[in-house]
């Protein structure tokens, strides 16, 4: 389906009711086209693209090899060709100043996305939380501008890069500037989701993959929203590797049985 003829405003409101559902949003992560017409295909309410997987796609390193018009130009693919809702992983905003982010919020929002995935670190280094919700807030002043009531998954990289510490105060300010949800990869323990749930004033998305609580223990736990990240990018291209291994070495296609 062409996303020129898709109502984003029903579309935007439709992904924010997700969020608020019996059980948790499930977001499949896709890279390119094909993999976002498979996502949907089996069923997917909403998509969300990954970074990483459109970076490798593109033969570059994650977190920082993706230039913001070759992620652009990947989000405008996906959502040409499908008729869900799709969020964009735009990573640090693709640039460090607020009116950067905003120069790619506007981007997003002009190719058809209804959702917008922003961290608070840069260059493998957590920014100030100030400065992360002026970065915040200036997404939102544009997707005002714009006229969309964007969804802000405002991501924060404490657990990875550290021990989480200050994580909820960040929830506050980043509350404050307009996010919508709180995003924490590298939360997996039920104690932390659950002390997580309760305490940040956003409903909480927890990015999941093998050893991971199942979704019904997520829903349990009160999570908002559940996501892959590069999961689904990664079993892709293993299998890859481990199918071109059997066939070169013993000549057999077992793996893709």
């Amino acid at each position: 389906m062409s996303g020129a003829a898709i109502d984003r405003d029903a579309q935007a409101r439709a992904f924010r009711a997700l969020h608020h559902g019996p059980t948790p949003l499930v977001l499949p992560n896709a890279w390119d086209a094909g993999s976002a017409k498979a996502i949907e295909a089996a069923g997917a309410p909403a998509i969300a693209t990954t970074s990483a997987g459109v970076s490798w796609a593109l033969g570059v390193e994650d977190g920082g090899g993706l230039s913001r018009a070759d992620a652009l130009d990947a989000l405008r693919r996906i959502v040409a060709v499908v008729s869900v809702p799709v969020t964009a992983d735009i990573e640090a905003g693709y640039g460090a100043t607020p009116a950067d982010v905003a120069s790619t919020v506007a981007e997003v929002i002009t190719i058809g996305a209804v959702g917008i995935n922003l961290e608070d670190s840069l260059n493998g280094s957590l920014l100030e939380a100030t400065v992360q919700a002026e970065r915040i807030a200036a997404a939102r002043e544009a997707a005002v501008a714009a006229g969309l009531d964007l969804c802000i998954n405002a991501r924060t990289d404490t657990y990875l890069l550290g021990d989480g510490t200050g994580t909820l105060q960040r929830a506050k300010l980043y509350a404050e500037a307009g996010a919508d949800v709180l995003f924490v990869p590298g939360v997996t323990d039920p104690p932390t989701i659950q002390d997580l749930v309760t305490g940040s004033p956003l409903p909480l998305n927890i990015m999941v993959g093998p050893g991971s609580p199942s979704i019904g223990d997520l829903t349990t736990l009160g999570v908002a929203r559940v996501s892959l990240g590069p999961a689904i990018t990664t079993a892709a291209y293993n299998l890859a590797a481990t199918t071109t291994h059997e066939l070169l070495a013993a000549g057999t296609y077992t793996t893709l049985a």
